[in-house]
């Protein structure tokens, strides 16, 4: 069935539960996603192959990307008010229903292992203080984390609204040792620091190359990535809105609060260690930066902000990454399993489904060197279908007119908006590289069966036309990095 079928049952939940969120939740949601672990290691992640030229080259063509991406949302939001749960909407309604669902399932994945990169992240801050937890992802820590897992479901099991206002706390308290950081940064900075190897070529005596200025950059993209990931945290919740118009300004003003807190983090730490100094650093590498600038306890200023930070991402993850399932499960990309509600109105079903997996996965991460940046570095990956297919759904609304008036002249704004969107979003996927690509295969393959199963209940085909050659696609690049693996040739867990 279409999306739009199902749009009046959408509508009439959501207005019948007293969960509308006004413009400050709004942003909150939206801040709160993107604001979380990845802020407080940007100096050591933007660093680890990049010299400071492309670090700014690679915000310069973040900043353009996101912010037309930034434009889409707010624009589709508006354009297409009956399309509810954001990126999976626009990808089903544009290019069918398992196009949709590879949006919403790869949405998904994106969510539930960013929180379990989250989850390493907060203990691995936590090791500051009490070392028993190491790296963030030791025995000592999955058990912790585990807890926090169940006591955050607990919590969104009372209520959307509930937890909506503790991502509002979460969001004030997480800005605090993000300004100050970047204030003592910028008293502390050394242009010397910030001049040396400007381009990493090396040609400074006792410094390494880096590679190409095109290398460094690509090595840059999946990292500004995933500190954005969330800025279509408003048009998840867009049937949530109490006001449509204010999901577009959440999104903006979001985006462009994130964007100068985050350039103003790695630029400036290059400008207090060196790029082998940043990293080198363990997570939260502004730990490390901020105790060269103050001392010890800017270090414990800094990691008590990560708590804080990621808490409220992990808290605003657990409600988008339950809300997709939840939508799609009553529209029928999903089994209608997952469409099932508690007596507050909560996501319950697909909230259980998601956690399980987050749980899961935690304990595999047990298995890994360095977990936080691997699962990261996975969800950012896993993202990238939902962000080109938004993009390129506004294209194909603007070149077809489909929502605009005749002679309207916003078609052509709105035609080269999705466009630039669209080549932003493939070249994320060219500079994540095969071996990310094909281990997304294998996550991708298991949601082909869980899309049958939902076309079975409504007694539809499971696929028509060019979906069977995307679905044999998916498998055969499975089959090929599970093989990849096997012989040892590809490494998921390093």
């Amino acid at each position: 069935m279409s999306t739009t079928a199902f749009t009046g049952e959408q509508q009439k939940t959501a207005s019948e539960t007293p969960t509308k969120l006004t413009l400050l939740p709004l942003i909150a949601l939206v801040v709160g996603s993107m604001i979380g672990g990845g802020a407080f290691n940007l100096p050591s992640d933007m660093s680890r192959q990049a010299s400071p030229a492309a670090i700014l080259i690679g915000w310069l063509i973040t900043g353009v990307g996101m912010l037309m991406l930034a434009f889409v949302y707010q624009g589709l939001a508006v354009r297409k008010p009956d399309l509810n749960a954001g990126p999976y909407a626009y990808a089903k309604a544009g290019f069918g229903p398992f196009v949709g669902f590879n949006s919403a399932w790869g949405y998904w994945l994106s969510a539930f292992l960013g929180n379990v990169a989250y989850a390493v992240a907060i203990f691995s801050a936590l090791s500051h203080f009490f070392p028993v937890f190491g790296g963030g992802n030791n025995l000592a820590s999955i058990l912790g984390a585990s807890i926090c897992l169940w006591l955050i479901h607990v919590l969104v099991l009372g209520g959307i609204r509930q937890a909506a206002f503790v991502n509002i706390v979460t969001t004030i308290a997480k800005l605090v040792p993000l300004m100050a950081f970047i204030l003592a940064a910028i008293i502390g900075f050394n242009w010397d620091k910030f001049a040396f190897n400007f381009w990493g070529s090396g040609d400074v005596q006792g410094v390494g190359n880096l590679g190409s200025i095109l290398t460094q950059v690509k090595s840059t993209m999946l990292v500004t990535l995933w500190v954005f990931i969330g800025i279509e945290g408003a048009s998840v919740y867009s049937a949530r809105a109490a006001h449509r118009s204010d999901v577009g300004r959440a999104t903006i003003i979001g985006f462009f609060g994130a964007l100068a807190i985050y350039v103003l983090i790695s630029i400036l730490a290059t400008g207090v260690l060196t790029q082998p100094e940043l990293a080198a650093q363990k997570v939260p590498s502004m730990a490390g930066v901020m105790e060269a600038l103050v001392g010890r306890w800017g270090a414990s200023l800094v990691n008590l902000g990560l708590i804080v930070s990621v808490s409220g991402a992990f808290l605003s993850w657990t409600l988008l990454c339950a809300e997709i399932p939840y939508t799609c499960g009553r529209d029928g990309t999903f089994p209608k399993w997952f469409g099932g509600e508690n007596q507050n109105g909560s996501p319950a079903h697909s909230l259980w489904a998601t956690n399980l997996l987050i749980q899961a996965f935690l304990l595999l991460s047990l298995f890994s060197k360095s977990a936080y940046q691997f699962f990261y570095l996975i969800a950012s990956v896993a993202i990238l279908p939902p962000y080109v297919l938004s993009g390129a759904y506004a294209l194909k609304l603007a070149m077809s007119g489909e929502g605009y008036a005749d002679g309207d002249r916003a078609r052509n704004r709105d035609a080269l908006i999705g466009l630039l969107a669209t080549l932003y979003g493939l070249w994320l996927v060219y500079a994540a590289g095969l071996g990310f690509l094909l281990m997304c295969a294998v996550l991708f393959a298991p949601g082909i069966l869980v899309y049958a199963k939902a076309r079975a209940e409504h007694g539809e085909r499971v696929f028509v036309g060019y979906e069977y050659v995307i679905a044999a696609g998916i498998v055969v690049l499975a089959i090929a990095a599970a093989w990849l693996m096997w012989t040892g040739k590809l490494t998921p867990f390093h």
